[in-house]
């Protein structure tokens, strides 16, 4: 698989918020090693697609496609990044998936995301860097706290159309935060990942 770079990248949350598609949602499309960064922001690549169109056994329709590639411009956080241990951990559940969980990213369900997104996406994007700015270091604890505090706020007002992709986004989110509570090294990120792991 190609590059070093980002690794992956298809809406999970196109059912919660933007949180967890920053996070979470590079999962279907991406290579296999993560960049050497030490947090990643919103930005999505359209090597990100290809290199993951490798491993899948059918394209993504264009609805998410263009979630993926709009996701910076829709969710403009200045603040708000992942750390590299809750990427590695939410891409590692996000590989894990079925056919069937996989087959939830519909060109209908990533449509509804998308009219979502544009409406709600700025102040999403401002509620996540303030949270994140007010949340206590560690990173780890700030993307928990940031993360978990504006998915909460936000996912009530998605559309129904993309209920069943929640049922998938939170099984990535509660497998990768329960791992990580046990197996992070840092006992201040082992903490802020046991207070999020049961998800919203």
């Amino acid at each position: 698989m190609a590059s070093r770079r980002m690794k992956c990248t298809v809406l999970t949350t196109a059912v919660a918020s933007a949180a967890v598609l920053a996070a979470s949602a590079q999962a279907l499309t991406a290579p296999s090693q993560p960049p050497a960064s030490a947090s990643r922001s919103m930005t999505v690549t359209p090597q990100m697609l290809n290199a993951g169109a490798q491993r899948q056994a059918a394209p993504l329709p264009p609805a998410c496609s263009e979630a993926i590639f709009k996701t910076q411009e829709k969710f403009p956080t200045t603040r708000y990044t992942v750390p590299d241990e809750p990427w590695n951990a939410l891409l590692g559940e996000m590989s894990k998936l079925t056919e069937a969980e996989q087959a939830e990213f519909t060109e209908s369900a990533c449509a509804a995301w998308n009219s979502w997104a544009t409406v709600n996406g700025p102040a999403v994007a401002q509620d996540l860097d303030t949270r994140w700015q007010n949340a206590a270091a560690p990173a780890c604890n700030k993307f928990a706290v940031a993360t978990m505090g504006s998915v909460k706020k936000y996912a009530p007002t998605i559309p129904a159309e993309t209920r069943k992709l929640e049922v998938v986004v939170k099984k990535v989110w509660q497998g990768a935060m329960t791992k990580l509570s046990t197996e992070a090294p840092d006992g201040a990120c082992r903490t802020a990942y046991t207070k999020v792991k049961a998800g919203w």
